[in-house]
This record gives structure tokens, sequence and C-alpha cells, in this order.
């Protein structure tokens, strides 16, 4: 009878570290879809819709969205031909794009009960649009911020207009010394101010602009000048969209019901 020798067990050393690891990286990976999901939040709705309106998405998708539509941060906003689109957001600000208008949600983020987590930036890549300020640009309006390629605007509780015009290919986007300031479609950054105050700035200056007045910057390296009445931009939605009281005009009401609109994902 052979005596059969003892058998041995292999013991892994590394073993324990390699499950520490993993459980870290599960750690890792929970963060980053808690942070993705937080970032995915609705900021707003499709309150009022006249025609097509775009929604490119930070992963290069692309929605048809419509009445009650969700819009989020990282979102691009692109309104077709004779759409007129306006996005209430959750503190009952408005922005409302006028036709061939698109316009970036870079972030949003407005929290009742946390007024130091405010934030409002946004960019208007082409096109105009009048925006309304909500709760967010009341209680805290050095948080409010919309880029243009000329200027930035910032807002002391304000409804105003703005509108890009691109300079056509080989045409000089800056005013020259001593010329006459331009009319409304001559190429640059229009606005004009209806209620409160606006101060637009860029590398070459900056300039505040009050209730009734208007003003204009051609281009990014030109700082901005009063305009006359007759250069500010003109803004003529449908009449449907004023059939309710804006919410953010008087800070009052509650945030628009979400999750109610219909999407179409264009692949």
């Amino acid at each position: 009878m052979t005596k059969q020798r003892p058998r041995t067990i292999a013991i892994d050393a590394a073993a324990p570290a390699r499950a520490a690891r993993f459980a870290r990286a599960l750690l890792c990976a929970g963060a980053l879809l808690a942070g993705s999901a937080a970032w995915a939040a609705p900021v707003g709705v499709v309150a009022h819709l006249s025609g097509p309106l775009l929604d490119r998405k930070p992963d290069g998708s692309v929605k048809v969205l419509g009445p009650k539509s969700e819009v989020e941060s990282g979102d691009t906003l692109v309104s077709e031909k004779n759409t007129y689109a306006q996005i209430r957001f959750v503190d009952n600000s408005e922005i409302t794009l006028r036709p061939g208008t698109t316009f970036r949600i870079e972030h949003f983020s407005y929290d009742a009960a946390k007024p130091e987590g405010d934030s409002a930036a946004f960019g208007l890549v082409k096109g105009g649009l009048r925006s309304i300020t909500g709760l967010l640009g009341k209680r805290n309006k050095e948080k409010f911020m919309l880029k243009t390629p000329g200027a930035t605007i910032g807002i002391r509780g304000t409804t105003f207009i703005a509108q890009w015009i691109e300079a056509p290919a080989g045409t000089p986007s800056a005013v020259p010394a001593g010329a006459a300031l331009p009319a409304e479609s001559a190429p640059g950054l229009h606005v004009s101010v209806s209620d409160g105050a606006i101060m637009v700035s860029n590398g070459a200056g900056a300039l505040g602009f009050l209730a009734g007045q208007a003003g204009y910057v051609p281009s990014a390296t030109v700082a901005p000048v009063p305009a006359p009445p007759a250069a500010a931009p003109a803004f003529v939605p449908p009449a449907s969209f004023g059939a309710n009281q804006p919410m953010g005009a008087q800070g009052q009401g509650a945030a628009p019901q979400q999750g109610a609109g219909a999407d179409c994902v264009v692949r």
C-alpha cells in the first residue's frame, strides 16, 4: 500500500489586495453614475412652441422636442425657421428663442433651499432670445451669465432681448471710427432692456444698460456702445405665448410640471 502525500493548498497573497481594489472600483463607478444622474436632471420644460425645436445632447444624439418636453444642462437647442420656443426653467425664469436660433444650456442649478448653489450659464451661439429673470436671478444676480460670440451679458433683475448676427464672409465686423451706428440687421450683438438692467462686457470694455435703452457690440474685440431705439432687436413671438402671465416676471407661481412631453429621438 503506497503512502499518499499530503495535499497542499496554494494561498494567493495578493487576493485581499485585489478584492479591495475591486471594491474601490465599484464605489467609484457608483459615484460616477450618481454624478451623471444629477447632471441629467431636468432643469426646465418647453412651455410654448410654434414649430420644430431640436435638442442636441452632449452625447451627440438629437431629439425633436414638443410642448412640455424636458431640457437639461448640457443641451443645445436649435429653433428651426418660423419657430419660436419658450423654455420655462425650474426657478420660473423664461427664455424665448426666436426662429433660427442656436442656444446652449451650459449649466443650470437651482434649489430653493440652497441659494449658495445657484448657477445659470447659457450660450447664445446665433440668433436671438428674450430673457425674463426668475427666482435665481432675483436672489443671486451675479450667478446669471449669457455668453455670446461678441460679449457676455450679466443681469440686474431683468427682462432683456439679445440677438447675435453673424457677419457675411469677407465683411469687416468692426464699425470704423466715426461711422454711424448700424441698423438692426448689422452684424454683431444687439441688446435692449425692457425691465431692470444688464451689464455687457468683453475684453475691450463693459457698459451697463437700463430699461428703455439699447446697445450694440460689433465683435469681441470692440467695446459695447449705446444704440438708438431704432437699432434695438425686434422680437414678436406668437400672441399665444403671452396668453399666460409669465411666472418669472413677478417671481410667483409653482415650477412647471415635468415629464409630460413626448420627445422624438433622431437616430
